[in-house]
């Protein structure tokens, strides 16, 4: 139950399959810098460790982007996209805008966060 108004379904079901392949790209390459390292010298690896764990933090962070907009697009598939998963009402356009994967409207995304109220 998509919201009547704004972008279509399909225009944000494109937009979600975009940034996937740009997400398995680019998780890709990080996949393969961590595997290239060869360095000897211990400074080298030093710095070279530091660097692996701001990639896999970056890869960490694309793979939870990745298994939301996975869900998404299940939602599209199922006809669901659109409607919260928690309460059932439409979620706004604006929000759908700023975060298309969202599986939540703006109230329930509060409670959630521990921001809302009873």
């Amino acid at each position: 139950m998509a919201p009547s108004s704004g972008k279509p379904v399909a225009a944000r079901k494109a937009l979600l399959e975009a940034r996937l392949a740009d997400l398995q790209s680019r998780l890709q390459a990080i996949e393969e810098e961590l595997d290239s390292h060869t360095e000897q010298d211990w400074e080298e690896l030093a710095v070279e460790r530091e660097g692996d764990e701001v990639l896999e933090a970056t890869g960490l962070s694309g793979q939870h982007e990745i298994r939301m907009i996975e869900a998404a697009l299940a939602r599209i598939g199922d006809g669901e996209y659109g409607a919260c998963t928690r309460c059932g009402a439409d979620i706004a356009e604006a929000r759908l805008d700023a975060v298309p994967f969202t599986p939540f409207c703006r109230d329930c995304a509060g409670k959630i966060a521990g921001k809302g109220g009873t």
